[in-house]
């Protein structure tokens, strides 16, 4: 690859991030991209906590210890919320794949989100008073 191929690339890939002239739509596929991110690098963190698990009854004991800790509640609602808003716009993106709902794309993108948002603070209501 060339210097200026890969400048060019650099270029293209700095633009996929900027939000200047995106609809509102676009933002939706945005969201559901890094949620998808997001839930792919737990889930390689989540294998390697299962793993050492695997050490013996210590182990185990160690990590409920660690998972009490307020900052990994946090962390829970963060990749519930995730999982809301990957699922959910997902199935709208599929719906909009099919035509189905293009001309409501807008309104479409907001229920889903709306959703997410409730189920979210429905799911983070529930954890914390448990």
């Amino acid at each position: 690859m060339s210097e200026s191929q890969k400048e060019n690339f650099i270029v293209r890939a700095i633009k996929w991030f900027d939000p200047r002239w995106r609809s509102v739509t676009t933002w939706g596929f945005i969201f559901n991209r890094i949620a998808g991110l997001g839930l792919t690098f737990y889930l390689f963190l989540h294998l390697i906590m299962l793993g050492n698990l695997a050490k013996g009854p210590e182990a185990y004991d160690g990590f409920i210890a660690m998972v009490h800790n307020p900052l990994f509640l946090i962390g829970e609602v963060l990749v519930v919320s995730a999982g809301f808003i990957h699922g959910i716009n997902g199935i709208r993106i599929g719906l909009n794949s099919f035509g189905i709902g293009v001309r409501y794309q807008k309104q479409m993108l907001v229920g889903a989100l709306l959703i997410a948002v409730l189920a979210s603070l429905y799911f983070a209501f529930r954890m914390f008073t448990a």
